[in-house]
């Protein structure tokens, strides 16, 4: 099956939650560090990801808690998702080492060749 690849935000909230259950601040903030503070989740753009995601079964609803008054919803990936993710993770390898290969002709010492 062909499947279209992953957008970057998409990518990065299962890579966080491949880590083990969180909730949605805990996975901005590690989608953040992943990123090295390049990608920045707003809340709204966060949460609708969560549903379409948990809609597409490629994360689940771990468990729930009450914090001051409010309810935090953990969320944890589920074996389709951890399927796609690995999927989706090899095909950027994939490319990227296209790119290295033809980058060390190119330019010397980039992509592992000798300077």
């Amino acid at each position: 099956m062909n499947q279209r690849s992953m957008q970057e935000p998409t990518f990065l909230i299962l890579t966080a939650l491949a880590a083990g259950p969180q909730h949605g601040y805990g996975v901005i903030s590690d989608v953040q560090e992943i990123s090295g503070g390049r990608v920045r989740l707003r809340a709204g753009t966060l949460y609708a990801a969560l549903d379409r995601l948990q809609s597409e079964n490629l994360i689940a609803t771990d468990r729930e808690e009450v914090v001051e008054g409010r309810i935090r919803r953990y969320y944890r990936l589920t074996a389709e998702g951890g399927t796609r993710l690995a999927t989706e993770a090899e095909r950027l390898r994939r490319h990227a080492e296209a790119a290295s290969t033809r980058l060390r002709a190119l330019v010397p010492g980039v992509g592992g060749g000798v300077a």
